[in-house]
């Protein structure tokens, strides 16, 4: 929806990948630097005891999704570093891809430009200011993601239960990471899934409905709710605006003689 947005309002779709996948990375670093700081200082190990996923506790699938998003994070930084690398890849396997079959050929040849503008984004991003907005956004992506990672302690007060905060947050990160790839628009039915399949080992089964309720409500619905509080009192001020704005007054022509 971001690169839809951004393409209506007449940015070119190649940049408006980058700037996506530039927001990506942010999400990706905060998440690679946070989960192994928080495994180094001890935290997360009582999850050991807890959960049977195949046989896997639920510390061996957060250090297994962290595992992931290292692997990620390292993809994205050869990409960031090494620009021009990265693109003459790219360039070598449409170029294998299009031997195969004209048609695709042709298609591909169009989106050899839209790569060559990608890489002068990322070019662009290359650079001390560059990776100065990298660590900001960086920065930012801890308070950002807030809401979906307090949500899961939020909703286990809400229904009664008292557990370790830690451990929940990092619970919490193994979902949010993994809801990325969810298919569905805001994860809807694969989130409340894999959140009642996780958070299992810590609610009962007859709270799980109420849990859930409540998890969605703190991930998702009220900050929808507040957003459109916001955006209700912008668009009331700006309809004020247009209202109280005076208009031009009508232009009078000269009479003509004779008339």
């Amino acid at each position: 929806m971001t690169m839809y947005t951004m393409r209506r309002y007449g940015v070119p779709l190649p940049v408006a990948v980058t700037s996506t996948f530039m927001s990506f990375v942010s999400t990706i670093l905060f998440f690679a630097i946070a989960g192994p700081l928080a495994v180094f200082f001890g935290a997360g190990r009582s999850l050991g005891q807890r959960g049977n996923v195949l046989g896997l506790s639920l510390f061996d699938l957060f250090l297994g999704s962290l595992t992931i998003i290292a692997a990620i994070g390292a993809l994205m930084a050869f990409v960031l570093i090494f620009p021009r690398l990265a693109r003459d890849l790219i360039h070598r396997a449409t170029e294998a891809i299009g031997r195969k079959s004209r048609r695709v050929a042709t298609r591909l040849e169009k989106l050899r430009a839209g790569i060559d503008q990608a890489h002068e984004s990322l070019v662009a991003f290359n650079s001390p200011s560059g990776w100065l907005s990298i660590f900001w956004a960086t920065v930012l992506s801890g308070p950002s993601h807030a809401n979906k990672l307090l949500a899961g302690y939020v909703a286990l007060r809400a229904v009664g239960i008292e557990t370790n905060f830690v451990d929940i947050l990092l619970v919490q990160t193994l979902v949010m990471f993994l809801l990325y790839f969810a298919p569905t628009p805001g994860a809807s039915g694969i989130g409340e899934v894999l959140s009642a399949a996780v958070m299992s080992s810590y609610v009962p089964r007859g709270l799980t409905p109420l849990y859930i309720l409540v998890w969605r409500l703190t991930l998702t619905y009220f900050t929808i709710a507040f957003g459109f509080l916001v955006f209700h009192g912008w668009v009331r001020r700006g309809l004020k605006g247009v209202d109280e704005s005076p208009l031009p007054e009508p232009s009078v022509r000269s009479p003509v003689a004779g008339t």
